[in-house]
């Protein structure tokens, strides 16, 4: 009779724990071992469904990180579950198992990690993982913001951190951001890193949430430098993450205007002082525009050419932007889009204009960005000489009529300009004053502001001054006469 091996199994049944003596299970070296102390019983039996966590259930996205407190629950062991911090080498230390490297990982993917461990000791663990508090995230950006840098950013249990709070946190974006193509970099697992381009335009234009990311621990954002088109400046002033208007900047305006130099405007209003003689009053919860800006500084000359007013703007890349706007055009068609908004660092330059009409020259001097008045001193022979403010736009003829006229010894059709001009030097003209003359560059001009006007003598009050001049000793004499006279 041939051989049968013959095995006994001594078989204990332990609640619905099976102990198979002469075979060492998994559980039943997990029990022999000193760690195992107090270990629960493992069921065969199908488990229940994990229960819903108390705690907010965060992005599927976020992922782990040395700062983070999560909770871990095993189910049916509650001895080993509890609160954990993720630690600066990016692990967990849990009971039992030790150390568990989670950085980097989603919850789906540290809770496999944790289960993974717990498997060596635990038949079929079931581990429910949830997310706590968030740690703070360090981020960098740089680029076209108005304060780039690192970032410390904390994080609450319900929202993550997206790209346009991270943004309006750096002082918002600045008037050359290239908002179609900001590049988030995402540091991988593995050291290698993952771009990511966002188009905020997108986002601006058509309320598209999904450009506006979800930040991660170590993003670096770089906002790169474009040319805006000026139709698009106000919808990237008013976005949410744009510079606030409230903040004072600092600018320069030269050329063609009053009152030339370095301002600190906020919101299109001088910060300290009496800047100028603006054409009208600004507010500093509005942004700064151009207009604004050449009120402050004056408002505009006669012989400003409005139709090329440049702004030249830094940028961060290095390269000054340089880019013209038409004023002529939002005084004659209403273009707002042509005031553009102004921000910090810029230079505002009006050149001098080749050629005007009478009719521009009147139309531009009543322009809001206009001085209100000029200061003209006529003196001489007119009724009530002396410093009078007039219109910007008032000829020489207007000027002699608002001090009065001429009077009764004035040289009639005659009178003489003296202008200070741009290079320091003074000019000294004769023009025939023609009352029903229009303006005229030649025969009529247009005063500008510390312009002096003299009125002359007519030939017969020279003469009547110089006989009064000859003969004021010989009356004296003749009055000394009188006087022995009398006591004679």
């Amino acid at each position: 009779m041939p051989f049968k091996p013959f095995y006994r199994f001594k078989i204990a049944t332990l609640g619905s724990l099976f102990l198979i003596s002469g075979i060492a299970t998994p559980a039943v070296r997990a029990q022999s071992s000193p760690l195992a102390q107090g270990l629960p019983t493992i069921l065969t039996q199908p488990a229940p469904p994990a229960p819903t966590p108390t705690a907010p259930v965060p992005e599927s996205a976020y992922t782990l990180g040395a700062g983070d407190i999560v909770n871990v629950v095993i189910f049916r062991v509650p001895q080993y579950s509890g609160e954990s911090q993720v630690l600066v080498d990016g692990a967990l230390n849990l009971p039992l198992v030790g150390k568990v490297n989670v950085n980097g990982l989603n919850l789906d993917e540290a809770s496999a990690a944790i289960s993974r461990q717990y498997g060596q000791y635990l038949r079929r663990p079931i581990i429910t993982l949830s997310l706590l508090n968030r740690r703070p995230l360090q981020i960098g950006i740089a680029g076209e913001v108005s304060r780039p840098g690192s970032y410390t950013i904390d994080q609450n249990e319900t929202q993550s951190s997206r790209l346009s709070q991270l943004i309006a946190t750096a002082g918002g974006i600045t008037q050359s951001a290239d908002l179609a193509q900001v590049q988030v970099r995402r540091p991988r697992a593995d050291g290698s890193q993952q771009l990511v381009t966002v188009n905020l335009w997108d986002l601006i234009r058509n309320g598209n949430l999904s450009q506006d990311v979800t930040l991660r621990d170590g993003d670096s954002v770089f906002v790169p430098t474009a040319l805006v088109p000026i139709e698009s400046a106000a919808l990237l002033a008013d976005a949410s993450f744009a510079t606030d208007v409230n903040q004072a900047i600092n600018i320069a305006i030269i050329g063609e205007v009053y009152r030339p130099g370095p301002y600190t405007l906020q919101g299109g209003v001088a910060r300290t002082g009496d800047a100028g003689t603006p054409g009208a009053a600004g507010s500093s919860n509005t942004p700064t525009t151009v207009t604004k800006a050449l009120q402050v500084a004056g408002g505009i000359k006669p012989q400003a050419d409005i139709r090329k007013v440049q702004v030249v703007r830094p940028t961060r890349a290095g390269t000054p932007q340089v880019f013209e706007v038409d004023l002529w055009e939002l005084l004659k068609a209403g273009n707002l889009q042509q005031d553009a908004i102004l921000q910090e660092g810029d230079t505002v330059f009006v050149p001098v204009a080749t050629a005007l009409t009478p009719a521009e020259v009147s139309e531009l001097a009543s322009a809001s960005f206009s001085p209100d008045s000029i200061r003209v001193n006529v003196v001489g022979e007119v009724e009530q000489g002396g410093v009078i403010e007039l219109p910007p736009n008032t000829p020489l003829s207007q000027a002699i009529l608002a001090a009065g006229g001429f009077n009764n010894r004035a040289r009639r059709g005659s009178a003489e300009l003296v202008r200070l001009n741009e290079d320091g030097t003074v000019s000294r003209s004769t023009i025939d004053v023609d009352f029903a003359q229009g303006i005229d560059e030649e025969n009529n001009p247009l005063i500008r502001n510390n312009d002096v006007i003299i009125v002359n003598r007519s030939g017969l009050a020279s003469v009547t001054d110089a006989l009064g001049t000859i003969t004021s000793p010989l009356g004296g004499l003749f009055s000394i006469f009188r006087f022995f006279d009398i006591f004679r």
